[in-house]
């Protein structure tokens, strides 16, 4: 029996000292202190704080007017432009739930996720809108006579070719200013009574299986929004690029952060290095978020396409694939500040973070990078964070060499998977989130990854670690991107097989003595069991999110055959 936990008095909550936590209030605040400040800009479009949380009292009424509230769920398939910013908080000020789609998924995938999420409206960039059309077709047949088509709302983009609009608009579309203006700039929304409410659904990019619904709530959603800028440093009224997608969990609560802090966000449509670079220099930007596969073209851009030196420190942070080190001092050279955080969509966007030490300061460049290449500590908003053997759930020891599983508890974990229970009763078993990620606790309590623990490499009964192969051939002039999945070998097993895309210049060397060239120097740097014992050189197959899908590169290495025994 445990102590029951008593309290010197038994003073009751109330309506004046207690509330459901909601990001939502943030916007409400923003506009409140700092009217006339620009909140968005997108091309020669600029919006002010108050005209922000006016535009989204708007969408939340226009919704509210059309039973679109408690319930139901809002699709947005958009780039990051304005019209996405504002359904962060107009979507749920209705009440409603929003899911915020890949853009780079497919007709099919789109219809399932639409089907499952039962998305009530679907608000459309116009570039996009003939991949929804395609996906509600999928969806209708699929659905035999059961279907009622969403409203449809696009959103237009004087930047994009004006026909799009045209089409949408003849297919019965309602434009995304339009429908604005049937809502009340005044609409009186209401926070949700309880902060367990959802407010965003995202669906993992299920590489191997059907994506999988994440459900996040109000509560989680104020935390981290509250914790990015704490945990980053970011200053009132910061500048931020909105280089990462606002559909990879929810810019990773950034959209959020901004209310709070009453920055700036500068919107991309599209992503390029020469885009960055003049943000920077023509917009006054001091922060953006990156996945390490961007930071790899911001690094390698053309001289003509940057703007260097930097007119000032730019902040970065970096998730989604361990960067390799050499990535890491690549930028800190060009004078970016790298900071390196870990997290997936089921824990709110990044929740561990590789928290800088003073004394590091001091270290030569190369051992700062490799400490700054692990994934760190908790967030401020995460209370549980640890590396367990998944046998016993006992923690690993913090030898950082003793692999084990990380795992998650706290409040910035998701509420569950969408109608799934059996997900659900795996992701959650014995009281913490376990991400599938293996990884070792380094003696000061530090965290790295050392692989997925399908991406492990087993030869001859040792563990390879892919990434730290792949982190040391990062290392070699001639590679922009390697990933490295085990390939059948007939005396050890399996072997390690790399594989590669070049840096422009190299694509013209032989590849025969470049592949050669990359066994030496692997065998320079790394055990004899860790060389590759194949590369294979061409563009690497990604998913929609940027990932890199090592599925699809091993059963190619499968495929290949395995190694024959003369070859040591």
């Amino acid at each position: 029996m445990g102590v029951e936990e008593k309290d010197i008095d038994d003073l009751p909550k109330n309506a004046a000292n207690y509330t459901a936590l909601t990001p939502l209030v943030f916007l409400q605040r923003a506009a409140l202190v700092h009217p006339d400040r620009t909140s968005i800009i997108h091309g020669s479009n600029r919006y002010t704080w108050l005209q922000t949380y006016q535009r989204c009292r708007r969408l939340a009424s226009a919704l509210a007017k059309r039973s679109v509230t408690f319930g139901s769920t809002v699709a947005v398939i958009a780039p990051n432009v304005p019209a996405m910013y504002e359904a962060h908080f107009g979507v749920p000020m209705a009440g409603a739930v929003l899911n915020a789609v890949n853009i780079r998924l497919n007709a099919q995938t789109i219809a399932f996720l639409l089907g499952h999420s039962a998305s009530a409206v679907i608000m459309v960039d116009q570039e996009y809108f003939s991949l929804a059309e395609e996906a509600l077709k999928i969806l209708a047949e699929k659905s035999k006579g059961y279907f009622r088509p969403p409203l449809l709302i696009v959103i237009a983009d004087k930047t994009c070719d004006s026909k799009l609009l045209q089409h949408a608009l003849s297919k019965g579309a309602m434009e995304y200013e339009k429908f604005l203006e049937t809502g009340d700039p005044n609409f009186a929304w209401k926070p949700p009574q309880d902060e367990w409410q959802s407010i965003a659904l995202g669906y993992t990019s299920g590489t191997t299986a059907s994506p999988k619904g994440v459900v996040l709530h109000h509560r989680g959603a104020y935390l981290m929004a509250l914790s990015n800028p704490v945990i980053w440093g970011m200053k009132e009224g910061a500048v931020y690029l909105w280089t990462l997608p606002m559909f990879h969990c929810n810019g990773w609560c950034f959209a959020w952060s901004l209310a709070a802090i009453c920055g700036t966000s500068v919107c991309l449509r599209q992503v390029t290095a020469k885009a960055v670079y003049s943000a920077i220099a023509n917009l006054g930007v001091t922060h953006f978020c990156a996945a390490p596969v961007v930071l790899n073209t911001i690094v390698n851009a053309p001289k003509e396409e940057t703007i260097l030196p930097l007119p000032r420190v730019v902040h970065v942070m970096t998730a989604g694939a361990a960067p390799p080190p050499s990535l890491l001092s690549a930028m800190s050279q060009r004078g970016f500040r790298v900071t390196h955080t870990y997290g997936l969509s089921e824990t709110y966007g990044p929740s561990t973070i590789c928290v800088w030490k003073p004394e590091w300061d001091l270290l030569p460049p190369e051992n700062q990078a490799r400490l700054n290449a692990r994934q760190g500590v908790p967030y401020v908003a995460l209370e549980g964070l640890d590396v367990v053997n998944t046998s016993n759930m006992m923690p690993v020891p913090a030898d950082g060499t003793t692999v084990g599983e990380i795992v998650f508890r706290g409040n910035v974990v998701m509420k569950g998977y969408l109608k799934n229970p059996k997900a659900n009763q795996e992701a959650f078993a014995n009281g913490y989130f376990h991400s599938g990620d293996l990884a070792v606790k380094h003696p000061d309590g530090y965290i790295e990854i050392k692989d997925r623990s399908k991406d492990i490499i087993i030869s001859g009964g040792e563990n390879i670690s892919s990434v730290e192969v792949e982190n040391i051939l990062y290392q070699h002039p001639a590679i922009l991107e390697v990933s490295v999945v085990a390939r059948p070998d007939e005396r050890w097993g399996e072997s390690p097989c790399a594989f590669v895309t070049l840096k422009g210049e190299a694509e013209k060397s032989n590849q025969q003595r470049l592949a050669e060239d990359i066994m030496n120097f692997s065998r320079s740097k790394m055990p004899a069991y860790w060389v590759p014992k194949s590369v294979v050189f061409g563009p690497l197959p990604k998913t929609a999110t940027g990932k890199i899908q090592k599925h699809l590169l091993r059963a190619k290495a499968k495929e290949m055959g395995p190694v024959k025994k003369s070859r040591l």
